[in-house]
């Protein structure tokens, strides 16, 4: 099954990139539970799509009008300072793969990169700083990035918030990628290390290493989930 260009039309309108990669974090979590992972193991997608929540400002305050009737309002003096709110959290389009060990513990996560991901850069520094995160615990991650409509090398930032800087940073000709990653976590030799993939429309996908524990790894086959996907969402051509 050809990778195909989810983030501009016809399928942009079509099957939209939300529906598609919920579809296919639970098509990647079903095909590693079907016999990949070993017995003590299992995969569940978690997703985390901001939407945007807008308040009637003049409803409200017609009503806060009505329930003050009355009542003598005080008035505040103006603030001497003022802070721009934090950016909402954000997405997050996540496989997590645990290990049933007196409690699930994450071993590995997969994360399906969206448009928001790559979007400013105070939304690629959180993304980052969460692989980042994971990597310095001893949790693998697999960065896969089909975004065509937005550029932005992601492992580079990966690296940047790992302190582990490239020259130059590997960076996909394509500017869509799957990179595996896994955190040695060895005393005398902490390192990072990295299997990258260049990805490309109208190709196949690869397969990935993914590392549940330091001596023990399983194949990620990105193209069996994504040809599941595509089959279930009617996707042709």
């Amino acid at each position: 099954m050809p990778l195909h260009d989810h983030f501009h039309p016809p399928w942009s309108v079509q099957r939209p990139w939300e529906g598609f990669h919920g579809a296919w974090a639970a098509a990647i979590a079903f095909h590693l539970n079907s016999g990949v992972l070993p017995t003590e193991y299992f995969a569940m997608p978690v997703l985390e799509v901001q939407g945007r929540v807008e308040i009637d400002v003049g409803t409200f305050q017609e009503v806060a009008r009505s329930e003050t009737s009355g009542v003598g309002v005080w008035a505040p003096p103006q603030p001497t300072l003022t802070v721009p709110p934090e950016a909402a959290a954000p997405d997050s389009i996540e496989v997590q793969v645990l290990r049933n060990f007196g409690g699930p513990q994450l071993r590995a996560a997969i994360e399906l990169v969206s448009p928001e991901n790559k979007d400013r850069t105070s939304t690629r520094h959180a993304f980052a700083t969460k692989c980042a995160n994971h990597l310095r615990r001893g949790v693998s991650v697999i960065v896969v990035d089909i975004v065509t409509e937005r550029l932005a090398n992601l492992h580079a930032d990966i690296m940047n918030a790992l302190e582990r800087i490239e020259e130059p940073p590997w960076e996909s000709p394509t500017h869509l990628y799957a990179v595996s990653y896994r955190g040695v976590l060895a005393a005398e030799h902490p390192r990072v290390e990295a299997w990258p993939h260049m990805l490309n429309i109208g190709e196949p996908l690869p397969e990935l290493p993914m590392w549940l524990e330091v001596d023990l790894v399983v194949p990620l086959r990105l193209e069996e989930s994504y040809m599941v996907t595509c089959g279930g969402l009617r996707m042709r051509g």
